[in-house]
């Protein structure tokens, strides 16, 4: 542990008797003393409050809006240029051969964009970028934290520190006042529920994660809930679901990609590995990242291998994310399969023990989005 990296709400994570694990190079809150199905079940019914401070915030600034949104163009195939002015898209960085190299979310803070990185990507995010973007300035943001305050009492929640955040839309951003700190706040997160991302100054963090906390309907969560949260959500984590070798087509993300960046539309391709994302659009995939929900109680995690039939020799699949889904009441998974096979109601059969089970292919999320659109 003494070689890893504490985020600003360390001591705080310690004092609320979190289980310390290393993740991503930090050390970083596994779970609480509420265990990680009551939290999990907690953010699904009230609010929770996780600290994903380990994350990479980034600011991206230039002569004006237009030139770095263009210039971000080049590396990521999403509409960043049009993307309004206190308003935040999902998009991802692309290789030459189209696989994905990390996915972000990007917000347009009017004279410049704001990105946030996934931790273990976020250097190599920083130094591409840096390569990439000429006379562009990228700047990492060190003095800052991250909170998710996530659930269906996450607006109540916070519009007792500012009314106005009852205003914001899903994936709306906003500079708000909570209490007296200035924070950067995003209507979105990891959960699939409504709720808030927050970006406080480091020196108030624990103060303002104090105050939230304090609330009755609001408790501390960690990462192994975050994690069964999302996989219910249908949410990809990068290096599980997404890498370099799955394209956006392979892993289900056609929706990021809006119009104009694909074929036919006004700034069509243009990005690493455009030849081979746009020729899926139009011819398909060959695998396609889908949902799969296991009989039985017994989850089937990552790497399990499937199988088209109980007796077949020659694997089709494998398993990227699995875990027992509490919201669903089962285990539930999701994985890559021949895209023939990606059809709902198919069954395939992942090896366990030593043993053939049938898992059924399901569209995602398994759970509805409960958004604030």
């Amino acid at each position: 542990m003494s070689e890893l990296l504490y985020t600003p709400l360390h001591d705080l994570n310690v004092e609320l008797g979190a289980k310390i694990v290393p993740f991503a190079g930090y050390a970083m809150p596994v779970q609480y003393p509420m265990g990680v199905m009551q939290e999990h079940i907690h953010t699904r019914e009230k609010a929770g409050l996780f600290d994903v401070s380990h994350m990479g915030q980034v600011t991206i600034k230039g002569d004006d809006y237009a030139s770095v949104a263009l210039a971000l163009e080049a590396l990521i195939p999403v509409d960043i240029l049009g993307l309004q002015q206190g308003r935040q898209r999902y998009g991802f960085f692309t290789n030459d051969a189209g696989g994905i190299m990390d996915d972000l979310m990007i917000s347009n803070r009017g004279d410049y964009i704001f990105v946030v990185l996934n931790a273990a990507c976020k250097a190599a995010d920083i130094k591409h970028m840096k390569s990439k973007l000429n006379g562009i300035n990228v700047t990492e943001v060190n003095d800052r934290a991250l909170l998710a305050l996530q659930g269906p009492c996450a607006q109540a929640v916070l519009t007792e520190l500012n009314p106005k955040a009852a205003n914001m839309r899903f994936m709306d951003v906003a500079t708000l006042m909570l209490g007296d700190v200035e924070c950067w706040v995003s209507r979105s997160g990891y959960t699939g529920e409504d709720g808030y991302e927050i970006s406080v100054p480091a020196a108030q963090a624990v103060e303002l994660a104090r105050h939230l906390l304090l609330h009755a309907d609001v408790e501390a969560i960690g990462l192994g809930a975050r994690d069964s949260l999302r996989l219910e959500a249908g949410l990809c984590l990068y290096g599980y679901d997404i890498d370099t070798d799955s394209t956006p087509v392979k892993a289900a993300l056609n929706w990021a990609i809006q119009k104009v960046r694909r074929n036919g539309g006004a700034r069509a391709g243009g990005f690493p590995g455009a030849h081979v994302v746009l020729a899926e659009f139009t011819n398909g995939a060959s695998i396609k990242r889908v949902g799969l929900k296991p009989e039985g109680r017994a989850p089937m995690r990552e790497g399990v291998v499937l199988f088209s039939s109980a007796a077949d020799k020659n694997p089709i699949g494998a398993i990227t994310s699995g875990s027992f889904g509490p919201t669903i009441g089962g285990p539930i998974a999701m994985g890559y399969v021949p895209s023939a096979q990606a059809v709902e109601g198919t069954i395939v059969y992942g090896e366990l023990r030593g043993k053939r089970l049938p898992l059924t292919v399901t569209t995602l999320p398994f759970i509805p989005a409960n958004f604030k659109r």
